[in-house]
């Protein structure tokens, strides 16, 4: 078994938080979580996590350079950690790639399918959206596997043979060129190639969800065009609020919601705003955006991140991490977003959307079901 990560934030949830309807209550309405001082949530944002399906779009279980994380068994205060997030589903998928895209994805599924069944007392594996249901009932987290790139389908044929081995969702490419399309920080984009579109033919004949988030303007558009049904960005934000080549256009979000597709708004520093302080309430600016331009049903939550975030990496991890990308994602001393990096950030979130006057209907179809009828579309 291996050795846990440093605790920050961590040290302070640790062990917390039993369910969210066992919380106590102090003064007028407002309730605290065990071990996780300072954090009081209205009576409202309680109830309306706990009787939504929260799906995070694009959730790593674990942000780890670590190849042996895998075969680690969760204390009982990491198991806590998951049951007590309010968070049901968690789609958790690496940017993989490179000349041995393919044996990374096969060890990547393989191994993640072993931390789940590993960790079955916590984590259960998604074939369809009626296993999210069940999981939610049964008080687990539901684990939707997916991969940031399509470079490991090779041939046509390899999209049904990952479909096989548990691959529910790939996004088509990573930053950079494959043989589909050009990513979003390369310095020309092609938009998709023939291959590409037989590609996204047979993923939506495998019925395997389709994703553009880290895809090129034009490879976006191209993607949304080609595709006969809808499809997703799982983790992005809107342009027209920050100018990073990460996040997606006017232009491309409604063509992602003219299809019936959804996008997943992300915390990621950088992708929210330009400048400091970046908090919740900016990342419910991208929400708010979505929902004015294409309308509520077609914006969800992809934090892009694992329950605690980014800024809790070993600093070495987190050195290699910032190094890996291009000059172009300009990050800043933080990744993560002020109230929106700890295992219940999702009741943070729901409490900014309440100060918006969203109404509990509209709270639960972002926090996770308007991806839920997604997926019941795409996996029928």
């Amino acid at each position: 078994m291996t050795t846990s990560f440093q605790m920050t934030r961590r040290a302070a949830i640790a062990g917390a938080v039993g369910v969210a309807v066992s919380a106590p209550m102090i003064n007028r309405g407002v309730y605290a979580f065990a071990a996780a001082p300072g954090r009081r949530y209205s009576r409202r944002a309680v109830d309306v996590v706990a009787s939504s399906l929260v799906i995070d779009m694009l959730a790593p279980l674990k942000i780890t350079l670590d190849s042996n994380y895998i075969a680690h068994r969760l204390t009982d205060a990491e198991a806590a950690e998951f049951k007590a997030s309010g968070i049901t589903g968690f789609h958790n998928a690496y940017g993989l790639g490179g000349p041995d895209a393919k044996s990374q994805a096969l060890e990547f599924l393989a191994g993640w399918q072993g931390f789940a069944g590993r960790n079955s007392h916590v984590f259960t594996l998604v074939d369809s959206v009626q296993d999210l249901d069940r999981a939610k009932a049964e008080q687990k987290c539901a684990v939707i596997m997916g991969i940031q790139n399509a470079e490991h389908f090779e041939k046509i044929e390899d999209v049904a043979l990952f479909r096989r081995l548990g691959l529910r969702c790939a996004q088509l490419t990573y930053n950079a060129q494959n043989l589909i399309g050009s990513g979003s920080t390369e310095r020309v984009d092609g938009g998709v190639s023939d291959y590409g579109a037989a590609i996204i033919a047979e993923m939506e004949k495998q019925k395997m969800l389709v994703d553009v988030s880290h895809c090129g303007d034009k490879t976006t558009l191209d993607a949304i065009a080609i595709a006969k049904g809808p499809i997703a960005i799982t983790h992005s934000n809107a342009r027209s609020l920050v100018d990073h080549p990460r996040v997606k256009t006017d232009a491309a979000i409604k063509a992602l919601a003219a299809k019936g597709g959804v996008m997943g708004i992300t915390g990621v520093r950088m992708f929210v705003r330009t400048t400091d302080p970046t908090n919740v309430g900016h990342m419910a600016d991208h929400i708010d955006h979505v929902a004015k331009l294409v309308g509520i049903d077609h914006v969800g939550i992809g934090s892009d991140a694992d329950l605690h975030g980014y800024d809790d990496m070993k600093p070495e991890e987190y050195a290699l991490l910032k190094g890996s990308y291009k000059g172009s994602y300009a990050f800043r001393d933080k990744i993560d977003i002020d109230g929106f990096d700890h295992p219940l950030k999702t009741f943070d979130l729901a409490e900014e959307l309440i100060r918006r006057n969203y109404s509990n209907e509209n709270i639960r179809a972002v926090l996770g079901g308007n991806f839920r009828r997604l997926l019941a579309q795409v996996w029928g």
